[in-house]
């Protein structure tokens, strides 16, 4: 089990990126948080890495029709243990 810290740069503020990221994630076996910072949003998800990596494929393309994802960035943390996946 791993945690990766992701910050979501482009049209991702006003859109719905951070509901529909939070029902999306009820589709994988992964837990963490999605909230807005400043001008980007910043996910923490934790599970194993091939359930994170395909939760993030389908976010970074996009949530919403209205999202449009331009860069991120991504960090590997220590494992935090969260218990569901919610928006903030």
């Amino acid at each position: 089990m791993i945690t990766e810290h992701y910050k979501i740069f482009g049209r991702v503020q006003g859109v719905g990126f951070r509901n529909a990221t939070a029902s999306h994630a009820k589709k994988f076996p992964v837990t963490g948080t999605g909230a807005n910072v400043e001008d980007y949003v910043e996910i923490f998800v934790s599970g194993n890495k091939n359930d994170i990596h395909a939760f993030m494929e389908r976010i970074l393309k996009g949530p919403t029709m209205f999202a449009k994802v331009s860069s991120n960035t991504c960090e590997q943390l220590p494992y935090q243990d969260f218990k569901q996946f919610k928006q903030i």
